[in-house]
């Protein structure tokens, strides 16, 4: 006994090193009553943990800024969570803004950098598709890099890759004449960088945040990536107004992504104690967990919506401004509606996210958030042809609230159900998915596109037909989730202290 109190007493202090600060955590939605301590800077709490069955437990938030959370139920277990955490967190959302934001960089001015380039927007198209592509190929790395260095090595690469990748495309606009080249190699050096952090957000939340805080934590990290999107969608047609304005545009771009990457190198790697029960669990090896996977019928069944709809995402939100400007559009009013589709779909999941921290009602918001999806890919098709912003910017924001909402909730639930699969594994797989069909769905658009002799001439209703029927070829594998194969949800079982069932092959 004295032995136990000595190695928590130790392990308090060394945390007490590693952190300063008097401030309560926030993040915790479960209801609690607090009362003030003798100190000022401590705060003692007791609540009942909602995802235990209404077991009551003890909370204490120390000196040092971390919350003790252990179950009053004669175990001596503790765990904690550290306010650190919240820098780790703010890092992957800034690199996720930003990497997002170089991805889009021309893409919103499409036509003005086709005119820099002395090229066509088709070709400007691929910097887009490359970026995706580039994703693809480093899917491997990540899974490997996030399964056996944690999310700290993975957000290091992608700074690395980033800060690359910037000044290289600025290298690029300076030279006489402009290298499309030189600009398209930094891209692809920033799409390497990409499935590093926008992979890493349910393994860092799995780590650091406990249940009740998980569904929030990635959802902020998770939709930081379309956020940077829309930046750069409603900045970038402002920055770069004439094709003269290209290089300052790159430049302004570099500089922004610079200072985000560089906090990077001083995160920590995990904290010190465990802050759940599952985030003590090791993952099986990576041959064992691809055999798990492709088992796991409910992972098809989330893997092929989850890519399809991320993939027209990405070609809506690289295609926005040729699909709205045959029809009389400018370029920054079709930015303008690739911000409302982002921006709507942000405030959407910081709503909701926290209700599923809550309810853990995952399947049936699964459920309902799919189908509204295809219906708006499906209203989309007439909604330019209005020649009315009202029609594309309702449709793109309802579009934007469901697949915002859906994407935090889709990937912890993929979590619980592939558990003890580590959290990174299926998330990588399932963004990487959506890259490849996005570059695909893009490369399609573009040979459906219509010539000069379009009515509108170069309009992309095709295009958009395309998009429509494939979204809403998806829905039946939303609706069959529950209904084939087994579902458990192992990490929420063992984090309530109930044994998982074994898994059906």
């Amino acid at each position: 006994m004295r032995g136990d109190q000595a190695e928590r007493h130790q392990t308090r202090s060394e945390a007490e090193r590693l952190l300063s600060g008097d401030s309560m955590e926030m993040g915790d939605t479960s209801p609690r009553q607090t009362r003030e301590c003798k100190h000022p800077s401590q705060v003692e709490e007791r609540y009942t943990d909602e995802q235990s069955n209404g077991q009551a437990s003890s909370s204490r938030l120390t000196a040092a800024g971390e919350e003790e959370v252990a179950p009053i139920n004669g175990r001596h277990t503790e765990y904690r969570v550290y306010k650190i955490r919240w820098f780790g967190l703010s890092q992957l959302i800034l690199l996720n803004i930003v990497v997002s934001w170089d991805w889009l960089s021309f893409s919103a001015v499409a036509n003005t950098a086709a005119d820099f380039y002395s090229t066509n927007p088709s070709i400007i198209n691929w910097l887009s598709t490359g970026f995706l592509f580039a994703f693809v190929a480093a899917a491997p790395a990540t899974i490997w890099t996030l399964h056996t260095g944690g999310p700290r090595l993975a957000i290091i690469i992608a700074s690395i890759l980033i800060l690359l990748g910037n000044w290289i495309r600025y290298a690029g606009t300076r030279t006489s004449p402009p290298s499309f080249g030189l600009t398209m190699f930094g891209q692809i050096l920033i799409g390497l960088a990409q499935p590093f952090v926008l992979s890493a957000p349910t393994r860092y939340s799995d780590i650091w945040f406990t249940p009740s805080g998980r569904v929030s934590a990635t959802a902020v990290a998770s939709l930081a990536n379309p956020f940077g999107g829309a930046l750069g969608q409603l900045i970038n047609p402002f920055l770069a107004a004439k094709a003269s304005d290209i290089p300052n545009m790159t430049l302004y771009v570099a500089i922004i992504s610079t200072v985000a990457s560089i906090p990077s190198f001083f995160i920590p790697s995990k904290p010190p104690t465990p802050v759940s029960p599952s985030s003590t669990h090791t993952a099986p090896g990576i041959r064992e967990t691809v055999n798990l996977l492709g088992r796991n019928p409910t992972f098809y069944l989330i893997l092929l919506p989850f890519a399809v709809y991320v993939g027209f995402f990405n070609s809506i939100s690289s295609l926005l401004t040729q699909i709205m400007t045959p029809y009389g559009f400018s370029e920054t009013e079709s930015g303008i509606a690739g911000a409302v589709l982002i921006l709507i779909g942000l405030v959407s999941a910081a709503v909701t996210s926290p209700i599923m921290d809550r309810t853990k009602a995952y399947l049936p918001f699964i459920k309902t958030s799919v189908p509204l999806i295809a219906l708006c890919y499906l209203a989309f098709i007439w909604a330019p042809g209005t020649r009315s912003l009202v029609a594309p910017y309702i449709i793109l924001a309802i579009l934007g609230a469901a697949s915002f909402s859906l994407v935090p909730v889709a990937l912890e639930w993929l979590v619980e159900v592939t558990w003890p699969v580590g959290p990174e594994t299926g998330s990588t797989i399932c963004w990487t998915g959506g890259q490849l069909l996005g570059g695909i769905f893009i490369v399609i658009s573009d040979v459906l596109k219509e010539g000069s002799e379009g009515n509108p001439p170069f309009t992309m209703g095709k295009a958009l037909i395309f998009q429509a029927v494939v979204s809403a070829a998806v829905v039946p594998c939303a609706m069959c989730l529950g209904l084939v194969g087994k579902v458990t949800r192992g990490r929420l079982e063992v984090d309530n202290g109930v044994a998982a069932e074994d898994r059906e092959g």
